[in-house]
């Protein structure tokens, strides 16, 4: 069974998914749905929206994820977002940082269902584009299924389209981001309970899914599948053609080189621009020493010098 990639998510993660690399991604695949980084609700409305929201039309199908607290900044947001072109707007309910949770936003949110009902109705009321709430099964201590339940219950009844869940508990005053992607347990049946409580509902599952055959797995179980840190650990998984050879990853960054000579300043080092592009070369013979000229000798060269060069040397270490 191929891939449906039509149900599959990259997810939005700060500071891997910004506009560089969710154009990579599309040039691997045409198909996933893209995300934004998070983009807290009152950057856009009172910062610099064309240097915040900008992003090439090759990107679509791609959605904006807000981070926030109060439905009228929000959902003004939500509106700027429609008017610079995403195809949805995802409200973020499921991180687990200190510094969301000091700005009462993210997955401390899950503690007020209403609140988070409240905002979504304000989103559907300014624009047209679909509404989606992304959130964990629970918070530490506070999990229920039946917490969980009325969340989502919450969440639809005040118009979202769909509901993105995390399957672990979110860990607050105790793990870093990055533990709380690893240490609490996964319970995909719980998001699978959960969906068939919503038999009519669009629901998507994420967290810790690693190979095609957990896709094709889950997909029997719910409508899509969300792919975090793989996307940036081994971008090559989303080919619609793995076994395509080093000739195909360097057309992709040749390309990324060109879009770098269109999108970005005449002083941008090569060492920059591809800094989350390095592990195109994952599992490849050479891939360190790929990875270790764009890092180094990338500092001293443009994109389109950098992979000219790599693209001469790279057999030679046996590629």
């Amino acid at each position: 069974m191929e891939i449906p990639w039509q149900r599959v998510s990259i997810a939005p993660m700060m500071d891997i998914t910004d506009r560089r690399f969710r154009y990579f991604i599309r040039l691997i695949n045409p198909q996933v749905k893209l995300y934004t980084e998070m983009i807290v609700a009152h950057a856009i409305v009172r910062g610099d929206r064309q240097k915040l929201l900008a992003f090439d039309h090759s990107e679509h199908p791609v959605v904006l994820q807000l981070g926030g607290d109060n439905p009228d900044v929000v959902s003004e947001a939500a509106a700027i977002g429609e008017a610079f072109g995403y195809d949805g707007i995802d409200l973020n309910c499921g991180c687990p940082s200190d510094r969301v949770e000091s700005g009462n936003f993210g997955v401390c949110l899950m503690r007020t269902p209403q609140q988070v009902a409240d905002i979504v109705a304000a989103m559907r009321r300014r624009i047209r584009i679909p509404v989606s709430v992304k959130c964990r099964i629970g918070i530490n201590g506070e999990e229920s299924e039946a917490g969980l339940t009325s969340f989502a219950a919450a969440v639809f009844a005040a118009g979202a389209a769909s509901l993105t869940v995390h399957a672990r508990t979110a860990v607050l005053g105790g793990l870093s981001p990055k533990q709380n992607r690893e240490v609490p347990p996964l319970d995909y049946e719980m998001v699978y309970r959960l969906k068939r409580q919503f038999p009519d509902r669009e629901m998507e599952i994420n967290g810790g899914i690693r190979t095609r055959e957990a896709i094709r797995s889950h997909l029997l179980n719910i409508d899509r599948v969300m792919i975090g840190r793989l996307a940036h650990e081994d971008p090559w998984f989303f080919s619609e053609n793995p076994a395509a050879g080093i000739s195909a990853r360097f057309a992709v960054m040749a390309k990324m080189a060109e879009y770098a000579s269109t999108h970005e300043s005449s002083d941008m080092t090569a060492a920059r621009f591809f800094a989350n592009m390095l592990n195109i070369f994952h599992a490849l013979p050479g891939a360190r020493f790929a990875r270790r000229f764009l890092c180094e000798q990338g500092r001293s060269l443009s994109p389109a010098a950098a992979i000219a060069q790599l693209s001469e040397n790279f057999t030679e270490v046996g590629a």
